[in-house]
């Protein structure tokens, strides 16, 4: 038993205190539990959730996941609910306003990356729109790993998403953060094999 878990030999599933099968780093009650039951891998829909979701996962980086759930509602208010639009907008008296921001993390060039990336999703709409694109970006074979050793960072899947919106003038959109991306958004079904959350969200075929 560690931290009211129980944790098997495996590396797999972990069964909580209140004895539901979860993947481990969702194995203890808050945030981020709630974030496992409700959210991650649960498909979205539309252009301002997907901005959305690109943008805490580029904000993400270096940092853990815990933090930018607590600072989420913060977020949406500075960058207009993700409206691609209003934030493409933003000007340098914005950026200055944001770094002086204490709810957010205040990263100079995540900030950028978020007004660059804005625009990119106006541009994007040519070609479809955000939400199709990465869609467009689905493994064929979608992973069924039962343990953490099985867990992927990458894939050639979010190799070239990484490169294909980099193309279309995207930011801080590297494989490891779009595979991020992919998990969240269901993509595919991140979940352990075992997680009582695998199945719950995307019908994959």
């Amino acid at each position: 038993m560690t931290n009211g878990l129980t944790l098997p030999a495996t590396n797999g599933a972990v069964i909580g205190e209140d004895g539901v099968a979860r993947c481990p780093w969702a194995g203890g009650p808050g945030v981020m539990r709630d974030y496992h039951d409700t959210e991650w891998g649960t498909p979205v829909t539309g252009e301002s959730a997907y901005f959305e979701r690109l943008t805490l996962e580029a904000f993400q980086s270096g940092l853990s996941w815990s933090t930018i759930l607590n600072k989420r509602e913060a977020f949406r208010e500075v960058f207009a609910g993700f409206d691609p639009e209003a934030v493409a907008a933003y000007d340098e008296t914005d950026v200055l306003r944001l770094m002086d921001e204490p709810r957010i993390v205040r990263n100079r060039r995540k900030i950028d990356a978020t007004i660059t990336n804005a625009g990119a999703v106006i541009d994007l709409r040519a070609h479809g729109g955000l939400e199709q694109f990465v869609l467009g970006f689905a493994p064929d074979v979608p992973p069924a790993p039962a343990t953490l050793d099985e867990l992927a960072t990458t894939s050639p899947d979010s190799v070239a998403l990484s490169k294909a919106l980099k193309k279309h003038g995207f930011v801080f959109v590297g494989p490891t953060t779009m595979f991020a991306l992919m998990e969240a958004l269901g993509i595919f079904d991140p979940h352990l094999v075992g997680c009582h959350r695998r199945g719950s969200g995307r019908i994959e075929g």
